[in-house]
């Protein structure tokens, strides 16, 4: 399979095309390329926590910090068994592209642990979380790095990780972490911030298209926090929603599938195959469900999903990216050929990342805002961001990716000019 990372310096390589003619010193825009391609720092421990047979095991743990030109490394922490050195590197330039995108003051980073966190019971977990917080605790800080849940991580891990650091520093500092409970200085919003980012990219795209939501059939891949939330935003919007999928497989109706049933499905059984001989919506692999002709296929899973195996099988016309890197660079070539629009993870999936910078916000001031103004700020932020990509892209003719990128990657190199570190 396709390196992430590899795929990650591609795009940087292609936007540099675009961007080269805007820098008369034609040596320095090559060193500062150079510079984006990897990160400032990456971090590698092994955390080590008693078992509850008694026995102590080791786990590998990452931390990569890409790019802070624009202000403190942000990023989210993922408890995976395929989390790896490439991977981390790869979401940690996405991220920093992807505050870029919407104009936070935040450079890229992400983390992550080797391990299948279903395998660990609830207090081997909190030891884990806990080791995390404690080893990690010189390279994050509220004005350092920022870190914040990811894949098979939520409130209650980010939570541990807190108490954890704050006993290791000497005090309370709220402000390191985002995507916390309520209850310890969350955002309103937050959780289903990702998604509800997402669903306002598609509403201004449809805008675009002269659409309509009730005509428009989507197919999602991927039924965690971002897969849910914006199939529920969608749903509520009156989107055609025929298809959905976890890692198991998924369910397909062409005539529409109710979120709520399906969220019933979901609770009941452990996954869409487990239920699929006991419902009476048609299953299908997920092979098959980037194959379905609909009008916008989400992929809101993990990275490469769309390669250059199956691009050629994709009948969509349009991808929509909720997970991050979920199109290798190979796979995008061929759907580009095909004519069809990928509206790319930078923009799509900026939602969790932006209403995590109004966690942060609020967290140093000491004053919280209701879920009303949290989403209208949202709002105001994605359609800023879709609305400045799509002139872009009219411009210079080009994809909503190298839009995206060419505003976003200007906006870091100028950053690293004005700083003076080239």
């Amino acid at each position: 399979m396709e390196s992430v990372f590899a795929n990650a310096k591609k795009q940087l390589d292609t936007v540099a095309e675009i961007l080269e003619p805007d820098y008369p010193d034609k040596k320095k825009f090559k060193k500062v390329l150079k510079i984006l391609k990897k990160p400032q720092r990456l971090i590698k421990r092994s955390l080590h926590i008693k078992l509850d047979n008694g026995k102590s095991k080791k786990f590998i743990a990452y931390r990569s910090q890409h790019n802070n030109a624009r202000g403190p490394f942000k990023g989210g922490i993922r408890f995976h068994p395929n989390v790896s050195e490439d991977e981390v590197k790869a979401l940690s330039i996405w991220m920093s592209v992807k505050c870029a995108v919407v104009g936070i003051p935040y450079g890229g980073a992400k983390g992550g642990i080797i391990v299948n966190p279903a395998k660990l019971s609830e207090r081997e977990l909190r030891e884990l979380c806990f080791e995390y917080g404690k080893v990690f605790s010189p390279y994050i800080g509220s004005w350092k790095d920022i870190p914040a849940p990811d894949v098979n991580t939520g409130g209650q891990e980010i939570a541990w990780m807190l108490e954890s650091y704050e006993k290791k520093i000497g005090n309370l500092s709220p402000a390191t972490f985002t995507g916390k409970p309520l209850e310890l200085g969350g955002s309103e919003g937050r959780t289903e911030a990702t998604g509800l980012g997402g669903s306002y990219i598609l509403d201004y795209f449809q805008r675009t298209k002269k659409r309509k939501n009730r005509e428009t059939k989507i197919a999602i891949q991927g039924f965690g926090n971002v897969g849910y939330w914006f199939f529920k935003f969608s749903f509520e919007k009156g989107f055609k929603i025929v298809a959905i999928s976890d890692s198991s497989g998924g369910i397909y109706d062409e005539k529409g599938l109710d979120v709520n049933k399906v969220l019933k499905i979901k609770a009941e059984y452990s996954s869409f195959k487990e239920a699929s001989d006991k419902i009476k919506f048609k299953f299908i692999t997920n092979d098959r469900l980037f194959g379905l002709p609909v009008d916008v296929l989400v992929p809101a899973a993990l990275e490469n999903a769309i390669t250059k195996d199956n691009a050629e099988d994709i009948k969509a016309k349009t991808v929509l990216e909720m997970a991050n890197g979920p199109t290798s660079f190979e796979g995008e070539q061929i759907l580009l050929k095909k004519g069809i629009d990928i509206l790319p993870d930078v923009l799509c999936n900026a939602g969790g990342v932006t209403v995590s910078y109004f966690e942060w916000v609020q967290n140093l001031d000491g004053y919280y805002w209701t879920k009303e103004e949290v989403n209208k700020r949202l709002r105001n932020i994605m359609d800023k961001a879709f609305l400045e990509i799509f002139e872009v892209k009219k411009k210079k003719n080009i994809s909503f990716r190298l839009a995206a990128y060419s505003l976003a990657v200007k906006r870091i190199i100028d950053a690293m000019i004005l700083r003076g570190r080239v």
